[in-house]
């Protein structure tokens, strides 16, 4: 009966479409909504089923998706039909990413296209490029707080700049990846402005309140999300008299996706800059989707559906374009924005592997794996269409979100764990050369997160200040190994720009009236291209990071087991220092490769029996991958020098 509906709704709407839509050649697009209409009407009548107006906002709905799809360009309608007959193809090892500010990375836009070559030297083939759109020069949270969701910055250049970086990328046959803010805009947003000036209309497109008894209500459960700089989810507008939620700080208002329009208007935001040649949408906060009394207002069940009401229309428009969540939360949550109960993506396609980041940087600090292995067998698994991010660092900060069960079994107290790493990335534990500052340090919990750039934190840029060769060659093994691991753990691995060339930490955020009391702006560095040039000169701390990355990268693409199909398995090692696991071909099981990690500032061994115990048994030479060479053995025993790993492969 349900399906009866649907079908007869999807007919009304498709004779009520406006003439300019229905005199297009519409035949992969009515196809597409054909076969994901049952889906996008049950989602969209749990959301807004309610509502007087829910037929009128459907067919709203309908000619969005309609509009955006004639206005998509014909070669992008050719990737679609390609990216369709070949689905899993976001899933091989070919693929390898960086993360990058346009202006710290190459001035603007137009210097992004310029350097695509770069890219290309080192083996990167999917770029994302932050925040781009219009925000305001003083209050932007690094370019998260949008005031116009269509029109870029002129600060980092124009649409027509950003088309050539397309159009540049294509024909290198890179990928380009874009921000959408989905939970909240800018206060200088014209939504916001019209609000603001009294508009019933668009207050309804935020949460505001005359008064605090409903707010009172949502702060019994909601924490704070920037305890230092923003206390609080709400503000005081003096101008409306009224209070408005605003979970991340004042100047950035959260939408309220109860309302249609709002998802009808985001909808049309994010098929615009597919349009525009986006093969990848990075939606930034989504956990915070939806809002609801008695809850912390994250990874609610309304805000799962609003993703996959999102990710359905899309397959209908666009349907070779994949989505990131920007989920940064607990495992057991993070796994759900893939879309739960199901084999194929039903959300997002991509997320960031935060697990896996955390517990590395706990492996580096501790200088063993305990915490490493024990976190990552909390680690659901993935659907078999989806795929992570694996990085060592990014534009944000390290959260210390591991789960407090995890940490007490590989015996430490949590509170005392998570004071010992904020104190050895700092600075402040005896022995430790990290470089890093605290941000956000929350008074009430005693709670803090690390900001620091990758070269920094290991230890390099004091090392070198020091003089000390010693401790800089083990930073620079540490910062090779970390990669060697997102390289090869399963997903996509995302590089961190200027990590490639050990970019230390960026202390002149602080003179910048605008930065100075975020410190996450210590690792969003300018790039010193002279510095950068140093990368072709051997002996160079330059030359060693980026040719051993560009070596591993390429070693990546040829292992067809490192391509992402659910192919690996964790190890016990029986030695904590050490972290291994098997990946293997998908469609050849017995093409295996073995890897082996070091997180020990001493030399290591592996007894080969051990694994055999396991059924990982070795019956051929063994050949390192990287180096080309058999592994150092003695006795039996795989030896692996301080912080060294191995790719390991039968022949």
């Amino acid at each position: 009966m349900y399906e009866q509906i649907s079908h007869s709704l999807l007919n009304e709407i498709l004779d009520d479409l406006k003439p300019e839509i229905r005199k297009q050649d519409l035949r992969h697009f009515y196809t597409r909504l054909g076969a994901n209409f049952y889906a996008i009407h049950n989602l969209f009548h749990h959301l807004y089923g309610q509502r007087d107006d829910f037929k009128a906002q459907m067919l709203r709905l309908v000619e969005t998706l309609a509009r955006q799809y004639i206005k998509r360009p014909r070669h992008l309608k050719n990737l679609d039909i390609a990216r369709e007959n070949d689905h899993n193809w976001f899933l091989s090892q070919h693929w390898v990413g960086m993360a990058l500010y346009s202006t710290g990375f190459a001035d603007n836009l137009r210097g992004v296209a310029e350097k695509a070559g770069y890219f290309q030297e080192l083996g990167v083939n999917l770029v994302h490029i932050m925040p781009i759109l219009q925000c305001p020069a003083g209050k932007s949270d690094g370019g998260y707080a949008i005031s116009n969701f269509r029109e870029i910055d002129d600060r980092v250049g124009t649409l027509d700049d950003l088309l050539l970086v397309a159009k540049e990328f294509r024909k290198r046959e890179m990928l380009l990846v874009l921000d959408v803010v989905v939970n909240h805009t800018s206060n200088e947003h014209e939504w916001a402005r019209r609000a603001t000036a009294g508009d019933q209309k668009y207050q309804d497109y935020y949460y505001v309140f005359d008064n605090r008894e409903i707010p009172d209500m949502f702060e019994q459960s909601m924490p704070e999300i920037f305890p230092e700089t923003a206390p609080g989810n709400f503000t005081w507008n003096e101008c409306m008299q009224k209070w408005v939620m605003t979970v991340f700080n004042d100047f950035q208002w959260d939408l309220n996706y109860s309302n249609p329009a709002v998802f009808i208007e985001m909808l049309d935001v994010i098929l615009f800059w597919i349009n525009q040649g986006a093969d990848i949408i990075r939606l930034d906060a989504v956990a915070f989707l939806w809002k609801k009394i008695g809850t912390t207002c994250q990874n609610e069940r309304e805000a799962h559906l609003i993703l996959q009401l999102m990710k359905d229309c899309c397959q209908v428009t666009a349907p070779g374009a994949l989505f990131i969540a920007e989920a940064i939360v607990a495992p057991v949550e993070i796994i759900k924005y893939f879309g739960e109960d199901a084999i194929i993506a039903k959300e997002c396609e991509i997320a960031y592997n935060a697990t896996l980041m955390a517990l590395l940087w706990d492996a580096v600090a501790t200088r063993n794996c305990k915490l490493l292995c024990q976190g990552l067998k909390s680690l659901p698994d993935k659907l078999e269409r989806a795929t992570w991010l694996n990085y060592a660092r990014c534009h944000d900060d390290i959260g210390l979100g591991f789960d407090d069960n995890d940490v007490r079994k590989v015996g430490y107290e949590p509170i005392a764990h998570r004071k010992f790493l904020v104190d050895f990335y700092t600075g402040n534990f005896e022995g430790s050369l990290a470089a890093g500052v605290p941000f956000m340090r929350n008074d009430k919990t005693g709670d803090a997160r690390i900001a620091g750039s990758l070269a920094s934190l290991v230890g390099l840029e004091k090392a070198c200040q020091l003089g000390d060769q010693e401790a800089a060659n083990a930073a620079i093994e540490q910062i090779i190994l970390l990669h060697s691991l997102i390289f090869s753990f399963g997903g996509i691995p995302l590089l961190y720009y200027g990590d490639e060339i050990a970019t230390y930490n960026d202390y002149s955020y602080v003179d910048h009236a605008d930065k100075s009391s975020d410190s996450r702006w210590i690792h969003r560095p300018t790039i010193n291209w002279e510095r950068a040039e140093l990368r072709h000169k051997q002996g160079t701390i330059e030359y060693g990071v980026f040719t051993a990355l560009k070596k591993m990268i390429a070693i990546r693409k040829e292992t067809t087991a490192f391509a992402d199909f659910n192919n690996r398995y964790l190890l016990d090692i029986g030695n904590e220092h050490l972290f291994g696991f098997i990946r293997f071909d998908h469609t050849r099981p017995s093409e295996r490769v073995f890897v082996i990690c070091n997180f020990s500032a001493k030399p290591q061994y592996l007894d080969l029996q051990t694994l055999s115990a396991s059924g990982f048994g070795f019956y051929g030479q063994l050949t390192d991958l990287y180096s080309g060479k058999r592994p150092t053995m003695y006795k039996d025993q795989l030896v692996l020098q301080a912080y060294h790993f191995y790719w390991l492969s039968e022949h």
